[in-house]
């Protein structure tokens, strides 16, 4: 099976206390896609603890995909303005 971000940090997050959000990140970043091409994005997504501390590996770029793993729509997901 191959290795999926997305299903990591979705058993990260059912072990993390209510509260956490997700915050747009407008900074360019890079990731490699599944057939090891890199792809480019001018934003990014973090998931912050309740407490703001990041939560290691829950870093990403489609939320979407996000949106699809968890079970949910976009709308519903905790998202944030990006902080000065």
């Amino acid at each position: 099976m191959a290795f999926n971000h997305y299903a990591k940090m979705k058993r990260i997050l059912a072990k993390q206390p209510d509260g956490w959000y997700i915050q747009r990140i407008n900074e360019p970043t890079s990731a490699n896609n599944f057939r090891g091409e890199t792809v480019n994005y001018d934003h990014y997504y973090r998931i912050y603890a309740d407490d703001g501390t990041p939560i290691k590996y829950c870093k990403f770029q489609k939320i979407d995909k996000l949106a699809s793993i968890l079970n949910t729509a976009e709308e519903e997901l905790p998202i944030v303005e990006e902080m000065e």
